[in-house]
Formats: C-alpha cells, structure tokens, sequence
C-alpha cells in the first residue's frame, strides 16, 4: 500500500486502486501519521492537532475511534492493511517503509540526483521526483498547524529540485524553451536568487541579452526595495559577465555524447592491446564483426572498446542485446530492438527496418550488437539497410559466426596469453579466498591450470572460484583427472569448446542438490531476471524464498550468475552468461521440469505486466515503464510461451498501454495479431481486437468501417469491462480527425459512461480529455473548455504526466483559437517539457509545431519556422507522418503569409492526398482553403474558387464552423478577385456570424485574409454598400445557407 501528500492526501492498494478514507478527522490523523512516517506521534500531539482547543468529553477514546476507523478503512481496502497503523508508546505510527510515501521516494529521488554526474540523470532523476507532486502539499490540510511546517519545508525541496532541473537542462543546451518557462515561475518566485540565475543564463543564450539585463535590475531593485540588501555575489558576476559578452556564457557547456552502455564490474584484465586494436579497427572500419567461442570475453572486450569510443561519436554508443531473441525472429523484429534503444518509436505503418534506416541518415553514431550468431541473418539484413542509409554510422557485432554483412571485417578474440591468464586467475581466486597470493610456490601450477583452461576467461573464473575450497595444486590434479576423461570421450566440438563444457560440467557437480535446482531453473528466464521473479518462477516445491534467496547469492559466488551493475529501483538483475544459461537450458529439459517452469514464467511475466498497467497511470509511471523495459526479453518469451497454449491474450490486453507510451506500435500490435490467433475467452479477445484496431488507425492506415463501429457486445466481469472501456476509448482517440467523426464520438461517450460509474479517474481523464478534442472538431468551444479543464485537474491529481501532456492539446488549442497566445504557448511549452522527460518525441514534435502556429499567429516569422523545421526533423526522425504533416502545414502557412507562393504549394501538395487517403476531413478542408488562398493571391479566381468549393465540402463533413468559415472567408477572396464584391461582402458576413455562433470571432493574428479581402471588396463598393453587404450574409438564417445563392 502507498502513501501520498505531494498534493491532496491520496492512498493506494498495491494494485494502484484508490482508497477513499471517510471522514475528515481520520483523513487528517491519516495525514499526520503519513507525515511522520516510520516516526511515533503521540497521543497528545495527535489529540491537539486534531482538535485544538475544542476537546471531546473523551480525548483519548475519541482518538482511539477515530484510528479504528482508519485501520477498518485500509484493512477493507487491502486485507491485512490494518496492521500498518502500529499502537506503540506514546502514540501511533505508520508502519511502512519510506518509499512507500511519496515524501520519502521524493527525497530518495533528489538524493540520487545531487549525487548523479551526468547532467541527462539529473534531469530523468529530478523529473521522476517532481511528477511525485500532485498539486501542492497536504493541499486538504493547508490550513491546518500539524501541517505548516512539513508544506513549507516540502515546498522549498520543490523549488529547490525545479532550480537544480533548470540548472541541469542548461548544461543540455536547452536554454531556447526553458527561457519562456522559467519566466513563470520567476513571476511567482521573484526573489529566489538561484532560479533567477537559471532564468538569465537561458535569456542570454537565447539571444535576449536585453531581457536578461532587464532581469536583472528588477531582481535587484526588488531586493532592494522589499529586504534592503543587493544581488549575491554570483548573481552580480553574472551580471557582468552578461554585460561583457562572456563568450563563456554563450553557449552550454560540452556533454559527453548519450550512451546506454553498462559500466564494466571490475577491472577488464589482460585485453589492454585488443582493445586497442578494436578502437583502431572502427576508426576506419564501418562493421567489425568480434567472433571466437563461448566464454573467450567477446562482450566484455567489445564493450571495453565501444566505453572508450563515446567521446568519439557525436549521436552516441548504442548496446543493443540481441540473446533474449529467439532464433525464428524476422528482421522487423531486430529493427524494433535497435529502434527501442536508440529511442525511436514505431507508430507508422511503414517497414520498420526503411524507417530505421531514414532515422539514422545523418546520424554519427556506433551500435553495438551483442550476441548475433543466432540471429545473424536477420541482423545482416538490418545491418546491412542501415549502413548502406547512414554514411557515418558504425557497427560493432559479437557473434560465434560471421554475419555475412558486405564490408564485414572479422575480427577473431584470441584466448588470454598466459601472463594475462595467469593475472586474471590469481585476481579472481584472492577475490574467493582472502589472503591468496601469486607465488613462487604456486607460480607454476597456476600457470599449468591457466594453459590447461586454454586461456578461456570464463573457465578461469569458474576455476578461480574452486581454489577456496581445494587450493592450487588440488584443482590442478583434479583438473588433470577430468580432462582425461574429457580427452576419451567423443572429440567432434573445437578443443576450447570441449574445454569450457568440461568446465561448466565440473561447476555443476560440485554445486549441491538445491543449488543444481535453482540453477537450471533460472534457465528458464531470458536476459536476466530480478530476485522477486525469481522467487516465483523458480521457488516452490523444494525451495522457498529464503532458500532462493541464500542459493542465488552461492552461485553468484561461484560466478555462474552475475549481477548487473546498472541500477534497478527494484534490486539487482541477475543473469547467466550465454554458455551457462544454454548448459542449463539442456539439465532443465532433462529434469523434466520445462514446461512447469514455462507456465510458472509466464503467468508471473502476466502479473507483472497486469500490475504494471495499473501504474501506468499515476506519478510512477516512469518508475514502471522502465521495469517493463528491463523485462522487454521476458515479456516477449511469456507472449510466445502463452500464444503456443492459448493464453496470451491477457497478457497482450495488459501491455497495450506500454506499448502506447513506449511508441511500439507495430511491436504490439503483432503481438496482438499473435494472441488473437492463438484464442482465448471471447471478452478477451474483444478487448484485443478494439486494442488491435486502434493501433493500426494510430499507425495512419485506413479503418475499414467495422473497425470503428462501437455496437460490439460488452463484457460483463466487471473488469473485463473496465479494460474493453480503456480499448474503446483509446479506439476513439485515435480516430479523432479521421473519418466519420460519430462512430468514435459514440465509443468515447461510452466508455466514459463506464468509468464514471465505476469511479475510474484515469478513465474519466482520458475520456474528458478525448471528448474536448471532439468538440473542437464540432467548435464547441465552451465543452471544449470544460472538459479539457476537468481533464488536466484529474490528471493533476492523479499525477499522470502523459495524461497532463494530452490534456494540453486541447487547452492550448482553446486559448489559441480565443487569441489567449500567452496562454497558448505556456501550454504548449509544458507540454514540451513533459514529452521530453516522458521521451514521447512524436508528441513533442505536435507541441513544437503547436509552438510553431503561436509564433506565427504572433507574427514572429523566423520563430515560426525555427520551431516548425525542428518539429518536421523530429517527426521525420520518427517516422510519424501525421506530425510530418502538421510540422510542414504550419511551414506552408508560414511561406505563403511571408509570400513564398510556389513553396507554400508544394508543401501543400505534397500532403492533399494523404488527407485524401485517410478521409482526415478536418485536414482537406485546411489543406484546400491554403491552396485557394495561394491561387487568389496569384490572381488566378477560378482555381481560387474550385480549391474553396472543395475545401467547404470537406468543411461541412467535419460539422466544424469555424473550418466552413474558413472556406466562406476564401470565396470572398475568389469573388473579390473576380470583380463580384457583393457576392463577397455577402460570403464575408455569413463567416462571420458562423464563427460568432460558436465563440470564436477571428482573433488579431488570423486576421490577415480577411482584411485584404474586405479592404478589396470595400475599395470597389464602398463603405456603404460593403457593410449592407456584409450584413446580409451575417443576417442570413442556416436554412437560408446555399452556396449559389451568394
């Protein structure tokens, strides 16, 4: 169970339910004890706080009922919940650990970030903890005196957290937004030194060198004034570093290229000269393949190379893990892997691997490719579309085979020479048995072990492992013993192979009973595991937890696990090397024990993914994110066990949101043709069919109308029902602008009936937030507004930052359309912010081009298309095409307002038949009234007047006034240009009234056409008979409306 007072008091069960406490009095004792957990509170400060000067008859029993309240409240909403809430002397406690609280994950998070290095974990680290905050602190108590002095302490640490951010996303270089988003808070904040100084920084190196200065003084004059005291002394250096140009301001300081790379555990011993070779090779080479058998340190050599290499290349070095992939994959399915850690996102119906390929054109960049040998065609495939698409990406593959790639260089890992063998052993075997020493004595039999081994890493370290117990000269001699009997046996595998089998063999029998058990049913895992799946995949039976828990730590000991050195939030990851986990794989078959074991992987893979999709949907949604990210490999492993028996269907329905937020489309809905056709239960699969429907919409291909039609039978488990909701909404989402707008209406308006009754607030955001977008389709503007107002406060509160981000869309468009640009553009900057720390760049390519339009409609043209070009790059980056679309419509309106006529048409013809393609109405209607407005400002009235009477067919489609208005407004044009002003005026006032009816009149800075069409019609008229004119068409009833009646 969980904890919150970031915001309003807020309990969770541990599948991220929300717990209502009843009752103020409880709520407040609750809050209290939230505060102070871990930490008793007495019964007497509880009493005061509580009640103040106005005691009950019964101090003490009315405290006494009020905390079995409590414990009735948490107990009916998670069963043993009431045990949390600990009576000790003098008073109470909450029993729970501090990040159970969100206070103490807060505090937690800001601890790893000061003590974070790099500036991109700052930012990731600082983001995580101020998503935590739900609205200000103990927002339901802010009055109360137990309350004062956590709200003020918590509301500096959040200051303090949102400067260090700011700080860290300068040293990125992204001073051009944060300019404009720190300029809100100073508004708030104006005396806070340290986020003034962050302000100033991002002003100067955005080129608003007069802003900064003016800054500045009115920092000073307000210290001055309100405290009587000056700037701090490293405000005043920056003050006159901005005064003298500092070149050191002027830019960000250099960041080292981004990289996913783990750091190595310990130190890589004897391969100093390969890697450099290796390092030397990619200078020149653009795909070197390192080969050599299982065991001989091909990973750990490559990623000792490619850690060197960082600095070297600008866009990064990228490991891509490709051992949890089985040996059937088709090339798409390596692209995904590649796409996932290069964090591009597939959301377009496009062949992944071309996509991928146009992503990476202008990258300098070197990928890593680890474990390819059972793949290598597939991999050869993508490798070779890639290197033929970017000139300056670089390849570095470990493989036991050559991949085939032309241009490959092999590059063959020999064994450790016996010195360096020799050092490896001997560090390896004092790090066993303390007090072991390389000596005169044993110098030589080390070396014999060391030759015998073959110079094999793996089988020294297994080896080393041994000496603890037996000694040198002992392993030796029994080394001796078993490979004599290795050497009888059958001699078909390469001698070094034979020699780590024999090797691996030997580990095996010298572990015990319980130790073989759980070491061969880790097997079952794929790209390592964490200790609580481990419990439940391979306890029971004859091991239990404690058992598991003591087991894994001896065969970490004996290095046949080895533990991550990334961190993980939720413990240490585990893993077998590739030559142990296949040695293990065959015992686990022999045993008996694989197909129980696969059903116990995949229904725990299925409860982690069921879990997760709960959280998905608040404050820890990053958090979750990356714990199914480092469980992709077992994911995918659970999907084809659950597919082959027919029970992946569960398991795909619980991921759908994962891969919505991960941009994994095609990923998932694979998956989900997978499972549809493996069966399963039919509520089930009508879940995954609206999940698997919505996906190919999203993707931008064209719905067939069965796909969108919301009759379908609903499920009647309540959950199942909840989940077909989710689908349906999200069904609905996707088809907003395409096609006919009541089939999506329908599913939305329906699943919102679902989640208000049963008091989903996550569902009732999504819906809201959807059904704001609706109406701007209809120009509703005032449900428009609300419900995109009651949306962002759900969210808020849930702590939802994809949730926040959507609800942005719509609130941004709203003020922009009522001319609120101030507004608009803070929105729209927020939203930036939280698609970048989400990584959603599709949706940060939408909210840049949005920034875009602001800047246009504000007539800051540069600006404009600064904004729109990085939006395209980024859209193009991705292969999102809707947002290549809306990036290059916002660059065509900039060309023709700045009179690039032939560009702006080029640009808007590229995009006609898209539209056309996906019936996106709203889109033509644009699109076409863009073109007529070219070919009037060309002089051409008849194309003019063809183009608008297209554009007013798709406008009426949508039902969107202000988009017929916008067709109306371009008729005028063509009539004026056509010398029939009349018929213009008439055109001009009917779009006016259309546009008044849904409140929106035309704000200043979307007035242009329509002032040089009005100035041209009175110009021929005059005053008089232009403004009788005009108010004939206002005047004119919606029956009256008939286009050749003008």
């Amino acid at each position: 169970m969980r904890f919150g007072v970031l915001g309003p008091l807020a309990v969770w069960t541990s599948d991220a339910r929300q717990v209502r406490i009843p009752e103020v009095k409880v709520r407040a004792l609750l809050a209290e004890l939230v505060v102070e957990a871990g930490r008793v509170v007495s019964v007497d400060r509880l009493i005061h706080d509580l009640w103040g000067e106005t005691l009950p008859a019964n101090p003490a029993g009315a405290l006494q009922t009020r905390v079995s309240q409590l414990r009735r409240a948490l107990e009916t909403a998670e069963p043993g919940a009431r045990r949390l809430v600990v009576s000790r002397p003098p008073g109470y406690l909450l029993d729970v650990p501090a990040d159970a609280v969100d206070v103490g994950r807060f505090e937690a998070l800001l601890a790893e970030a000061s003590a974070a290095s790099d500036p991109r974990v700052r930012v990731e680290l600082l983001s995580d903890a101020l998503a935590l905050w739900r609205g200000p602190a103990l927002a339901d108590f802010a009055d109360d005196e137990f309350a004062r002095v956590p709200v003020t302490r918590l509301t500096e640490l959040r200051l303090t957290a949102v400067e260090h951010r700011a700080e860290a996303r300068l040293e990125l270089g992204k001073h051009g937004l944060l300019a404009d988003e720190l300029g809100d808070l100073v508004a708030r904040h104006p005396l806070r030194e340290r986020l003034r100084a962050a302000h100033l920084r991002a002003l100067y190196r955005a080129g608003r060198q007069s802003e900064a200065l003016a800054g500045y003084r009115d920092l000073r004059d307000r210290l001055v004034d309100e405290l009587g005291v000056e700037p701090g002394p490293e405000l005043a250096a920056l003050h006159r570093a901005i005064l003298d140009q500092d070149p050191a301001l002027g830019s960000a300081p250099a960041t080292a290229p981004p990289t996913n790379l783990p750091h190595l555990l310990g130190e890589l011993i004897g391969r100093a000269s390969e890697v450099d070779e290796v390092r030397t090779l990619l200078g020149s080479e653009r795909m070197l393949t390192l080969t050599g058998p299982g065991g001989v340190g091909k990973t750990r050599l490559a990623l000792a190379a490619a850690r060197q290499l960082v600095d070297g290349f600008r866009d990064g070095v990228w490991l891509v893990e490709l051992a949890g992939l089985p040996a059937t994959v088709e090339p798409c399915e390596v692209a995904e892997l590649v796409a996932a850690a290069l964090g591009i996102r597939d959301e377009a119906a496009t062949d992944l691997v071309a996509k991928l390929a146009e992503a990476m054109r202008d990258r300098h960049a070197l990928l890593v490719l680890d474990n390819c040998e059972h793949v290598a065609t597939p991999v050869a495939e993508v490798v070779a579309a890639l290197l033929r698409a970017a000139p300056d990406l670089h390849v570095l593959a470990t493989s036991q085979r050559p991949l085939g790639v032309p241009g490959e260089l092999l590059w063959t890992v020999p064994p450790l020479a016996e010195p360096s063998a020799v050092e490896l052993f001997a560090a390896r075997a004092a790090a066993r048995a303390p007090g072991f020493a390389l000596t005169g004595d044993n110098a030589e039999v080390v070396a014999a072990i060391c030759r015998r081994l073959d110079g094999i890493p793996l089988a020294l370290e297994l080896a080393a492992t041994r000496v603890r117990a037996l000694g040198v000269h002992e392993l030796a001699a029994r080394l001796d013993d078993r490979f004599r009997v290795l050497a009888a046996g059958p001699t078909g595998a390469p001698a070094r192979q034979r020699t780590l089998r024999a090797m691996i063999d030997w580990s095996w029998e010298l572990l015990s009973e319980a130790e073989r058990t759980l070491l061969r049913r880790l097997a079952v895992h794929v790209d390592g595991w964490t200790l609580r799946s481990a419990e439940a995949v391979c306890g029971g039976d004859d091991l239990d937890d404690l058992d598991v828990v003591d087991l894994l730590a001896q065969l970490v000991d004996r290095s046949l696990v080895t533990v991550s050195t990334r961190e993980h939030r939720d413990g240490p990851r585990y893993q077998l090397l590739e030559s142990v986990a296949a040695y293990c794989h065959e015992r686990l078959r022999e045993a008996g024990e694989l197909p129980e074991l696969e059903r116990r992987h995949r229904a725990h893979y299925t409860r982690l993914a069921v879990t997760a999709d709960a959280h998905l949907r608040g404050p820890e949604q990053q958090e979750w994110l990356r714990r199914l990210d480092a469980e992709a490999a077992n994911l995918r492993a659970a999907l084809d066990s659950a597919a082959r028996h027919g029970e992946a269907l569960p398991l795909v329905n619980a991921l759908a949101w994962y891969w919505v937020l991960r941009g994994r489309l095609g990923e998932g809905r694979r998956a989900l043709t997978t499972a549809l056709a493996g069966g399963g239960p039919a509520d089930a699969a009508g879940t995954a069919r609206t999940w698997h429907a919505a996906f190919g919409l999203r993707m931008g291909e064209v719905p067939r109308p069965v796909e969108l039609d919301p009759a379908a039978a609903r499920p009647r488990d309540l959950d199942e029902l909840v989940g077909r909701a989710r689908a349906e909404w999200f069904l609905g989402f996707a088809g907003v602008g395409v096609g006919d707008p009541r089939a999506g209406e329908e599913l939305v308006r329906r699943a919102l009936a679902v989640f208000q009754a049963v008091g989903d607030q996550w569902g009732t955001a999504a819906a809201l937030s959807t059904r704001a977008r609706q109406a701007l389709v209809r120009s509703d503007l005032a449900e428009m507004a609300r419900h995109g107002e009651r949306s962002m406060a759900l969210f808020t509160e849930l702590g939802d930052r994809w949730g926040q981000l959507h609800a942005t869309f719509g609130l941004g468009t709203h003020a922009e359309i009522v001319g609120d640009y101030e507004q608009a553009a803070q929105l729209h900057r927020d939203g930036v912010r939280m698609a970048e720390e989400l990584g959603l760049w599709t949706e940060m390519a939408d909210k840049l081009s949005a920034l875009g339009r602001i800047a246009l409609l504000a007539g800051d043209h540069e600006q404009a298309e600064e904004l729109h070009e990085r939006a395209r790059r980024q859209a193009v980056a991705q292969g999102y095409t809707v947002g290549e679309e809306f990036a290059e419509l916002g660059l065509a309106l900039g060309d023709r307002r700045r009179g690039r006529l032939d560009e702006a048409e080029a640009r808007l013809r590229k995009w006609l038949a898209w539209g056309q393609s996906l019936e996106a109405h709203i889109v033509l209607s644009l699109i076409l009234a863009e073109l007529g407005f070219v070919a009037e400002q060309r002089g051409d009235a008849h194309a003019a007047r063809a183009l608008h009477r297209e554009g007013l067919a798709a406008a009426r489609h949508t039902g969107d006034r202000r988009a017929v208005a916008l067709a109306l407004e371009g008729l005028a044009g063509a009539d004026a240009l056509a010398g029939r002003p009349d018929r213009a005026a008439r055109l001009l006032g009917r779009a006016t009234a259309l546009r008044e009816s849904v409140g929106a009149p035309l704000p200043a800075g979307e007035r242009g056409d329509v002032e040089r069409i009005s100035a041209s019609a009175r110009a021929t008229l005059g005053e008089t008979a232009f403004a009788a004119a005009f108010d004939r068409g206002r005047a004119l009833d919606e029956s009256e409306v008939d286009l050749e009646s003008f």
